[in-house]
């Protein structure tokens, strides 16, 4: 274990191909690069590093709602808490797979729950989210989201492909609900999208980088789209006035209308893959 910045305990990985390092608080991926490319993850240079306050930038875990809640964290407490490192290994296709784990917690429901997480840094990073109803009696429902910010050359020559014809609700627009007419997003303004009933993988072709990511889930049918764009850029404290032109949220979970209920005893698994190629 090693002291990252703001003096807080963070795992590094190295393997032949790729490095990785995961802060404890939040469980947080902050860095995954294969070698000879750019950074995969955005991490704004304002991110405080803050004992109990959010990471801005990387891969935060957005459990057990998203978005505000009145009198509680937004998007939920998993990604500001101390989470446990619990086993680290290397397997025989040469990748280094960390679990994680948030020690059981009462919702204010009143059902019991865990929360385990698994980050496999390789060729590819692999991330699971696994949450189990622990409870004897109650249902648990919860929203999850692995709300990942993802580096490009310039927003302006960056698009993302694989959500025309899916509906979305445009916070932008008071939460308008609307079905993406286009195969390629181009962003150009402020976009904050939640994209429902889709199990589809994303694809984002960064012209800039000259390169072409892809984000592939199972467990999850919701996907969110993000970008602050000027204005709310200027007002995150956090957040570089510019750094809006670096990065693109592609988030992969179950959120709004695609939350989840588990039964006593019953599991769910969000899992994202994420690869990067050359163009």
């Amino acid at each position: 274990m090693l002291t990252g910045q703001g003096g807080l305990p963070m795992a590094r990985v190295e393997t032949p191909v790729s490095t990785g390092e995961i802060y404890l608080q939040g469980a947080h991926v902050t860095h995954f690069q294969s070698k000879g490319e750019a950074p995969l993850l955005f991490l704004s240079r304002e991110s405080k590093f803050t004992a109990g306050a959010a990471i801005r930038g990387g891969v935060p875990v957005i459990f057990p709602w998203f978005g505000a809640k009145d009198g509680a964290p937004a998007h939920g407490f998993a990604r500001i808490n101390a989470w446990d490192l619990v086993g680290a290994e290397m397997v025989p296709t040469g990748e280094t797979i960390l679990r994680f784990k948030l020690p059981g917690t009462v919702d204010p429901s009143g059902a019991e729950w865990m929360l385990e997480y698994i980050v496999s840094v390789g060729e590819t990073l692999g991330l699971e989210l696994v949450a189990t109803n622990s409870s004897g009696q109650k249902d648990f429902t919860f929203e999850n989201c692995l709300h990942t910010y993802f580096l490009v050359g310039d927003i302006n020559s960056t698009s993302v492909i694989g959500l025309k014809g899916v509906k979305y609700r445009d916070k932008v627009e008071n939460f308008a609900e609307k079905t993406e007419a286009n195969p390629t997003i181009r962003i150009s303004g402020e976009v904050d999208r939640v994209y429902t009933d889709t199990t589809a993988t994303v694809e984002m072709r960064d012209d800039k980088l000259r390169r072409r990511i892809l984000v592939e889930k199972a467990g999850s049918a919701s996907t969110v789209v993000w970008n602050p764009w000027i204005a709310k850029s200027k007002q995150m404290s956090d957040f570089g006035d510019e750094e809006y032109l670096q990065m693109v949220c592609v988030e992969s979970g179950n959120v709004g209308k695609n939350w989840i209920t588990l039964k006593p005893g019953e599991s769910s698994r969000l899992k994202v893959k994420l690869a990067s190629a050359r163009l």
